[in-house]
């Protein structure tokens, strides 16, 4: 299971997406295999890895700023979300 549909179990998760229309498919943790292949630890299940989520609407990109908290023994993920971006698409 990747980190993305381990957010996607996350009611929370869910809630952000619905608060800006944006639908599960339309997004991307961006440079998701860079940042983990490096920074996983066989001693520590633990990670916690500022990233950016892309999400895609009818209106435009939005680019979710925050931490993401992974525990890869218990297939858990969380975003905690510090800011966003709005690009708007182009008519």
């Amino acid at each position: 299971m990747n980190i993305k549909e381990l957010l996607l179990n996350g009611k929370a998760f869910l809630a952000l997406l619905n608060d800006f229309a944006i639908e599960a498919k339309n997004i991307m943790i961006q440079d998701e295999e860079m940042l983990f292949a490096s920074k996983r630890n066989p001693k520590n299940d633990v990670l916690k890895e500022s990233v950016c989520i892309e999400g895609r609407n009818d209106d435009g990109i939005f680019n979710f700023f925050g931490t993401l908290h992974f525990n890869s023994s218990h297939q858990l993920a969380v975003f905690e979300m510090q800011g966003f971006e709005k690009i708007n698409a182009q008519a």
